[in-house]
């Protein structure tokens, strides 16, 4: 073997990997755009780019392409989806802002009443429900009873509370003992 021999094996050689490290460029480029975008022409643009410009091509599409992938993106999105359930999942008392458990019947915080228990199944039911949707027994009886009266927006809004609107005295024993809020030791919830 000469000397020539040698340095046409070593061209040879070089143009191989120059032309495997090429197309490697192209199809990283293509696949990372696949992964970026959903364009079919935009996937097969950046290809053509780096095909035709190499090394520069790939440069000028890794500085302009898409900042996540499609798949980043759609956490991203599962994310905030997330969250947003959550914040929306966790009442809160509408005087104080506090977060209150679903089946509370008043704030722990301001003691603002919440809700109120079927006067026939004991369900909890918001204060405006004059029907229970559980057993269909009209609440209304009890309220004119007692002269308790669901809270307007208004008073809700104002910190309506949960002794006021009716004075528990007058209100005879039997009565008064659906109207009991009871509180556990504990039992908190932030």
């Amino acid at each position: 073997m000469n000397s020539e021999d040698i340095l046409l094996l070593i061209t040879v050689y070089g143009g191989v990997i120059l032309a495997a490290f090429w197309l490697a460029m192209i199809i990283w480029s293509y696949r990372d755009m696949r992964a970026r975008s959903r364009d079919n022409v935009a996937q097969i643009l950046v290809a053509l780019m780096v095909a035709v410009l190499t090394v520069p091509g790939l440069l000028i599409y890794i500085f302009l392409r898409p900042r996540e992938t499609l798949a980043e993106a759609y956490e991203r999105s599962l994310e905030e989806e997330a969250l947003l359930q959550e914040i929306e999942e966790k009442p809160t008392c509408p005087a104080c802002g506090q977060r209150v458990r679903e089946d509370w019947q008043a704030c722990a915080h301001c003691h603002t009443r919440l809700k109120k228990p079927c006067i026939h199944c004991s369900r909890t039911l918001e204060l405006s429900w004059n029907l229970c949707p559980y057993c269909a027994t009209s609440q209304v009886t009890q309220e004119v009873a007692t002269g308790y009266m669901p809270p307007t927006r208004r008073e809700l809004s104002q910190g309506w509370q949960a002794n006021a609107g009716y004075d528990s005295q007058s209100v005879p024993q039997s009565q008064r003992s659906s109207e009991t809020l009871e509180f556990i030791e504990g039992d908190d919830y932030q």
